[in-house]
């Protein structure tokens, strides 16, 4: 359960002000029909996310466990450092209009998936499997976190998204990541 919760925790808070959440503003105001775009955001995300879990599980049996220990502590550190970096969606409206032909579901599908790949949750995802040797607790708790920072975003839309204090939520992810990450080590070297 504790690998559920760190999960959560870790990817809710990466995935404020995100380019996935801002996707999500953005598919909200254009299609204006919030279940299937949830259900396709909770689709995408457990797809996704439970490859990245598998792969962070399989990456533990080709690396070395020194190797692994760094590469996951480097790796959090790093996420800290990239969680103080604000993400920018670019124009979507382009990439919208092209997969609108699949309905609201299918373009939230497809644009949701392919945002998702080497975004900093699915990242953090393959370094939480790595972490805790637990694919299933992993995958359920990142693509809750990622339902948890999106639900609203999709329901509320863009009249909450200037009300949050983005740059403090990612200072708290950072500062999350960067305790996983030396607690990592301190783990491995003291006890």
């Amino acid at each position: 359960m504790y690998e559920f919760l760190i999960s959560t925790s870790i990817v809710a808070l990466a995935e404020m002000g995100d380019k996935t959440q801002l996707l999500a503003l953005l598919l909200a105001a254009r299609f204006r029909k919030p279940v299937p775009i949830l259900i396709a955001i909770l689709l995408a995300t457990t797809i996704n996310h439970g490859i990245s879990a598998v792969l962070g599980q399989w990456i533990t049996t080709v690396l070395s466990p020194e190797i692994l220990l760094w590469i996951l502590a480097l790796g959090f550190i790093g996420m800290a450092i990239w969680m103080l970096i604000p993400d920018e969606l670019g124009d979507e409206s382009e990439s919208i209009n092209k997969w609108q032909k699949f309905g609201v579901f299918g373009a939230t599908f497809i644009l949701f998936f392919l945002a998702e790949i080497g975004d900093k949750t699915q990242i953090a995802t393959v370094a939480l499997a790595a972490r805790f040797d637990s694919v299933f607790w992993v995958m359920c708790g990142t693509t809750f976190g990622m339902m948890l920072a999106n639900a609203p975003a999709v329901f509320i839309g863009d009249k909450l998204a200037d009300k949050l204090p983005i740059s403090l939520i990612h200072k708290i992810g950072a500062a999350i990541f960067l305790v996983v990450g030396v607690s990592t080590l301190v783990q491995h070297y003291f006890f």
